[in-house]
């Protein structure tokens, strides 16, 4: 196969060796897998035989969690039940009762209260700094873990994923990055150094908001223990949902040309524009491009009840990244448990709107935001 990332995300099936050579994996809908006897049964105990049971594992979650390692430039990887419990398990491969976490303090909401509200119940301490300016003065003698996301959410810094390597190999440390903004389309933070990559496969892996999957790629060492952690704690998840995330994984390549150059677009129309207070976009994130997500704040221009109420075709959601432009509110939704003094610091305001840009024809999108903001402007 060659080594472009086209190429690889459209040839992610894998080859049949055995039974009828179908060009796409069938769908193994099956709760287990039968066997021919006693010493059949030990056969899968000491390797002879794949799988037992599909908690414990099936050749559609294994597909799934091999693409997207391939993809990732990683040596293999686990499909789990939602990018939540990728990360869950993920950060229990290294961290344990009496382990210290440092983790970025812009992250998703839903991994700030896994992170501050689950895991030290576990007896798991976590510090939340920003990686910016306090990163290094953050690191303990119990410190195990550096943790952020490639292109944090909502407000999009792109993180220096080198210097978090350079700092975590220095301190004898590992290293965990959410990259579900990003894909491994627009960064590979496991070619970086990064020990474990984790993805909300949902989100644009999937690619069309049918499917809750999580995947997560890395070492081999880390990969294994998090399986087990997988396996124990019932995260598995199902073949259907593998199934229908693996057929979305071969047209990432395109899907994220159009969402990358649309967002781009839109965050250049409504910079100038009377309702927004500020546009969230990054200015560099790779050669192609630089994200999907464009995040705006109308606090003091516009109201913000108007404009949700202005969006014609444009869907409101707690999500992002379908097909479709979608707009989310992150102090109502993603990060409204995040402590109130947390969400001013980082300027998740009351009128901050997280854009999904999806592949629709981009003059369409920008003019029907523009539209809603006319009618939101005070």
């Amino acid at each position: 196969m060659g080594q472009g990332f086209d190429t690889k995300s459209v040839h992610v099936t894998m080859k049949r060796k055995e039974g009828t050579p179908t060009k796409v994996t069938p769908i193994h809908q099956t709760s287990a897998f039968t066997f021919q006897n006693l010493e059949d049964i030990e056969n899968f105990y000491n390797g002879e035989r794949e799988y037992l049971y599909t908690r414990v594992g099936n050749p559609n979650t294994d597909e799934l969690g091999q693409a997207v390692a391939k993809l990732e430039t990683a040596p293999t990887g686990l499909a789990t039940s939602s990018g939540l419990s990728a990360i869950m398990v993920g950060i229990l491969s290294i961290a344990q009762a009496g382990d210290h976490i440092v983790a970025s303090e812009d992250l998703y909401g839903g991994t700030y209260e896994l992170l501050a509200n689950e895991l030290t119940s576990f007896g798991i301490e976590v510090s939340f700094v920003s990686f910016k300016n306090d990163l290094e003065n953050a690191i303990k003698e119990n410190t195990v873990l550096l943790y952020t996301e490639s292109i944090t959410n909502p407000l999009l810094r792109v993180e220096n994923l080198e210097k978090i390597v350079e700092i975590a190999n220095k301190h004898n440390l590992k290293t965990m990055v959410d990259n579900t903004f990003a894909t491994p389309y627009l960064v590979q933070p496991y070619r970086l150094g990064v020990n474990l990559v984790a993805h909300s496969a949902t989100k644009y892996l999937g690619g069309h908001s049918d499917i809750t999957a999580g995947v997560l790629a890395g070492d081999e060492e880390l990969i294994a223990k998090a399986k087990t952690k997988t396996v124990n704690l019932g995260s598995n998840l199902s073949p259907f949902e593998a199934w229908l995330t693996v057929r979305g994984l071969k047209t990432l390549s395109v899907r994220m040309e159009r969402h990358v150059k649309n967002a781009a677009k839109l965050a250049e129309a409504l910079a100038e524009h009377p309702a927004v207070d500020r546009v969230y976009y990054p200015e560099y994130v790779s050669e192609q491009g630089n994200g999907a997500i464009v995040t705006i704040d109308i606090t003091n221009k516009a109201d913000i009840s108007t404009f949700f109420e202005s969006l014609d075709w444009i869907k409101i959601v707690a999500t992002l990244a379908g097909v479709e432009t979608t707009v989310s509110y992150p102090i109502g939704t993603s990060h409204r448990n995040l402590p109130e003094l947390s969400q001013q610091a980082l300027g998740i305001t009351k009128g901050l709107i997280r854009i999904s840009v999806g592949i629709e024809d981009a003059a369409d999108i920008i003019s029907t935001m523009k539209q809603a903001l006319d009618q939101a402007k005070k």
